[in-house]
């Protein structure tokens, strides 16, 4: 599997240009792809990164790349980044990792948004194995919970438990995290208009008509999908 994220990597790398504004997301993909880009000196020094991720940005300044807040950017010529599973139209869910609302932010300001990873996050429509994550302010837990029920009486709205510490996830805003599991799939256009007209939710991890690429390995081969603009 880590074969197949190098060449994802290797092939999004080809992608950035010196003097780019360059935005990475989190993940072991993004990993590689930062290691291949810290091995020509002259591209690293030549670029400037943001990323949404702590474990990221340890990792560009470990490689002295210079890096950039997110509070001073308003735009990105390229944002690179992971997710757990992207359809055929390039609608993608970012759920694992708790931090969509400042992936998503990112992913607004780049002109171009490229999904990279190995070939199983490529599935015809969205699944829903995968949670549709909602970052929502800690006194609305509840209230959120059951207007969600009232949409969707199947479905389960739980929310995110720390594995670590006591309590619940609190994202980097002091929010909380509810993962939201369908019984079968939603119209993909309507769950977040749906879901962000709830008082108290500040953003979802479906990726919505947002990715322009994805850049995927398999044992075969190296694919470029578009998404029509």
């Amino acid at each position: 599997m880590e074969d197949l994220k190098q060449k994802a990597a290797a092939a999004a790398y080809q992608l950035v240009q010196p003097g780019m504004l360059v935005g990475f997301g989190a993940g072991s993909t993004i990993a590689h792809l930062i290691e291949k880009i810290k091995l020509d000196e002259n591209l690293a020094r030549s670029i400037t990164a943001v990323t949404s991720s702590f474990n990221t940005q340890q990792l560009l300044q470990a490689h002295q790349i210079k890096t950039q807040a997110i509070s001073v950017t308003t735009y990105l010529d390229i944002y690179f980044d992971g997710c757990d599973l992207f359809d055929q139209s390039l609608n993608a869910l970012k759920s694992g990792g708790g931090i969509h609302t400042r992936e998503k932010l990112l992913a607004a300001m780049a002109r171009d948004f490229i999904l990279i990873g190995d070939g199983s996050k490529f599935v015809p429509q969205l699944l829903v194995n995968v949670p549709v994550v909602i970052e929502v302010l800690q006194e609305a837990i509840f209230f959120v919970q059951q207007q969600i029920l009232q949409l969707w009486p199947n479905a389960k709205a739980i929310l995110r438990l720390s594995n670590k510490k006591d309590g619940a996830v609190i994202t980097e805003h002091g929010n909380a995290l509810i993962d939201i599991y369908f019984e079968s799939m939603p119209a993909v256009g309507m769950i977040n208009t749906s879901l962000k007209a709830i008082p108290g939710v500040l953003e979802t991890s479906l990726f919505y008509q947002m990715a322009t690429q994805a850049i995927i390995a398999d044992k075969k081969s190296v694919q470029h999908i578009y998404r029509e603009r």
